[in-house]
């Protein structure tokens, strides 16, 4: 690279750096809560069914699309990052607290889907913070050190979950906390998120790349022009190909996850075991998550995340396909110890994707366009979040499973052709 890097020449101090998460390890904390309970108490109160989660979920992630392009927009236009994190934690907690309020499935989709407009305003500046805080070639570690930390919030919250169901707390009192948890990141926010006070990293990648295309390309036709073979091919990277390929790992992920609460505390009900084991389900699950990252930490240095990456999609298709060994098994005890394992597995190999497609998107998405990634989950994520309750409860969940492994396969093939 010809170009010189100011970030490099500035001391790491990660220490000082990573203050501005602590908000989000709580915020985390919060949602994972929320994840498990609000399936939980929607069906187990017969406010609503499956579907009528699915629904909710669809919508909110729909109405995300276009507030995620907008909010990814808005803070690098105005270059302003910390007022659009503070505003999405606030009003979280605003919608979270009239969540309360309701026992009306249709009133309780309304205030989802409102509030996931403005939750989704802290991705894009949190994106954008990382990658302006930290040169190219840290990337992956930094992103992978941001999800590994708040994946612990995750599981703190989910083990909160466990706790809470245990002591037998009502469903209003469970919603406090999460509106508790969820105004202490506001105010943790507050004191520790600031703008950074260079953005150039984001193009200067860009331009690097640019370079680096213009010189392979010089290279090649000097080869040819001077009679020898070329030694390799010009071929730039196709981002559309790349956008397909997160869709569809979205979109297959949803269809998966959205209803798999529900799954869970079918085989746990079938094998008498206590509800709240279905958190602690999920918190072994998000365990694997945090496992990931600091795999990825450790590996950020190493060459070929590209190829990584359709190893991973087919590795979550193949434990797509073992999930109807679960649900086909008759030992029923062994269901959800295998259950548990490949959910595991499943948070395991979705961190590695995350940390990899993150840094790449923040090199591919010209900047600007900081929210096109959130909104290119989103588009998978909505559709999948009503088509697996949809499936699984008009159907079953085997074909939920197999209708997951099929989209996982096909974002396998968007990834291995995009570069």
């Amino acid at each position: 690279m010809c170009c010189v890097r100011v970030n490099a020449l500035i001391p790491a101090r990660d220490g000082v750096l990573s203050m501005w998460k602590v908000g989000f390890f709580f915020h985390e904390m919060a949602f994972g809560l929320l994840s498990i309970f609000l399936p939980l108490y929607v069906v187990r109160s017969q406010i609503g069914s499956l579907v009528d989660i699915g629904l909710m979920t669809a919508t909110a992630l729909s109405l995300a699309i276009p507030a995620a392009f907008f909010w990814g927009y808005i803070c690098d236009k105005t270059r302003r990052y910390k007022r659009y994190i503070l505003l999405s934690f606030l009003a979280s907690s605003v919608f979270l607290y009239l969540f309360a309020l309701t026992t009306s499935m249709i009133l309780l989709i309304i205030l989802y889907a409102a509030m996931s407009l403005f939750h989704v305003g802290h991705e894009a500046p949190k994106n954008v913070l990382i990658a302006e805080s930290y040169s190219r070639e840290e990337w992956e570690r930094s992103f992978a050190f941001y999800e590994g930390f708040t994946e612990l919030g995750w599981l703190i919250g989910l083990l909160l979950g466990f706790v809470l169901s245990n002591f037998g707390f009502s469903a209003v009192s469970t919603l406090f906390v999460v509106v508790g948890l969820n105004l202490l990141a506001f105010v943790l926010s507050v004191f520790f998120v600031t703008d950074p006070v260079l953005i150039f990293e984001r193009r200067l990648v860009g331009i690097e790349k640019t370079m680096d295309f213009a010189f392979h390309g010089i290279s090649l036709a000097s080869r040819l022009l001077d009679g020898f073979p070329s030694a390799g091919k010009l071929r730039r990277e196709s981002v559309s190909v790349f956008c397909l390929g997160l869709v569809l790992f979205s979109l297959a992920t949803s269809i998966l996850f959205t209803p798999m609460p529900i799954f869970v505390s079918g085989i746990t009900s079938n094998s008498a075991l206590p509800g709240s084991i279905v958190f602690l389900i999920f918190v072994l699950n998000s365990g694997g998550g945090v496992a990931g990252y600091v795999f990825a930490r450790r590996k950020s240095n190493d060459d070929g995340e590209r190829a990584s990456l359709g190893r991973i999609v087919v590795f979550r298709s193949l434990l797509s396909l073992l999930l109807i060994a679960v649900a086909a098994l008759p030992m029923i005890v062994y269901n959800v110890a295998l259950a548990t394992v490949i959910l595991v597995l499943f948070g395991f190999a979705n961190a590695l994707f995350l940390v990899y497609t993150l840094s790449l998107s923040m090199e591919l998405i010209p900047a600007g366009k900081a929210g096109l990634f959130n909104v290119l989950a989103g588009v998978g994520a909505a559709a999948g979040s009503f088509i697996g309750p949809f499936v699984a409860q008009t159907f079953s969940f085997v074909h939920v499973f197999v209708a997951a492994a099929a989209v996982f396969f096909l974002a396998f093939l968007a990834f291995k052709t995009y570069a």
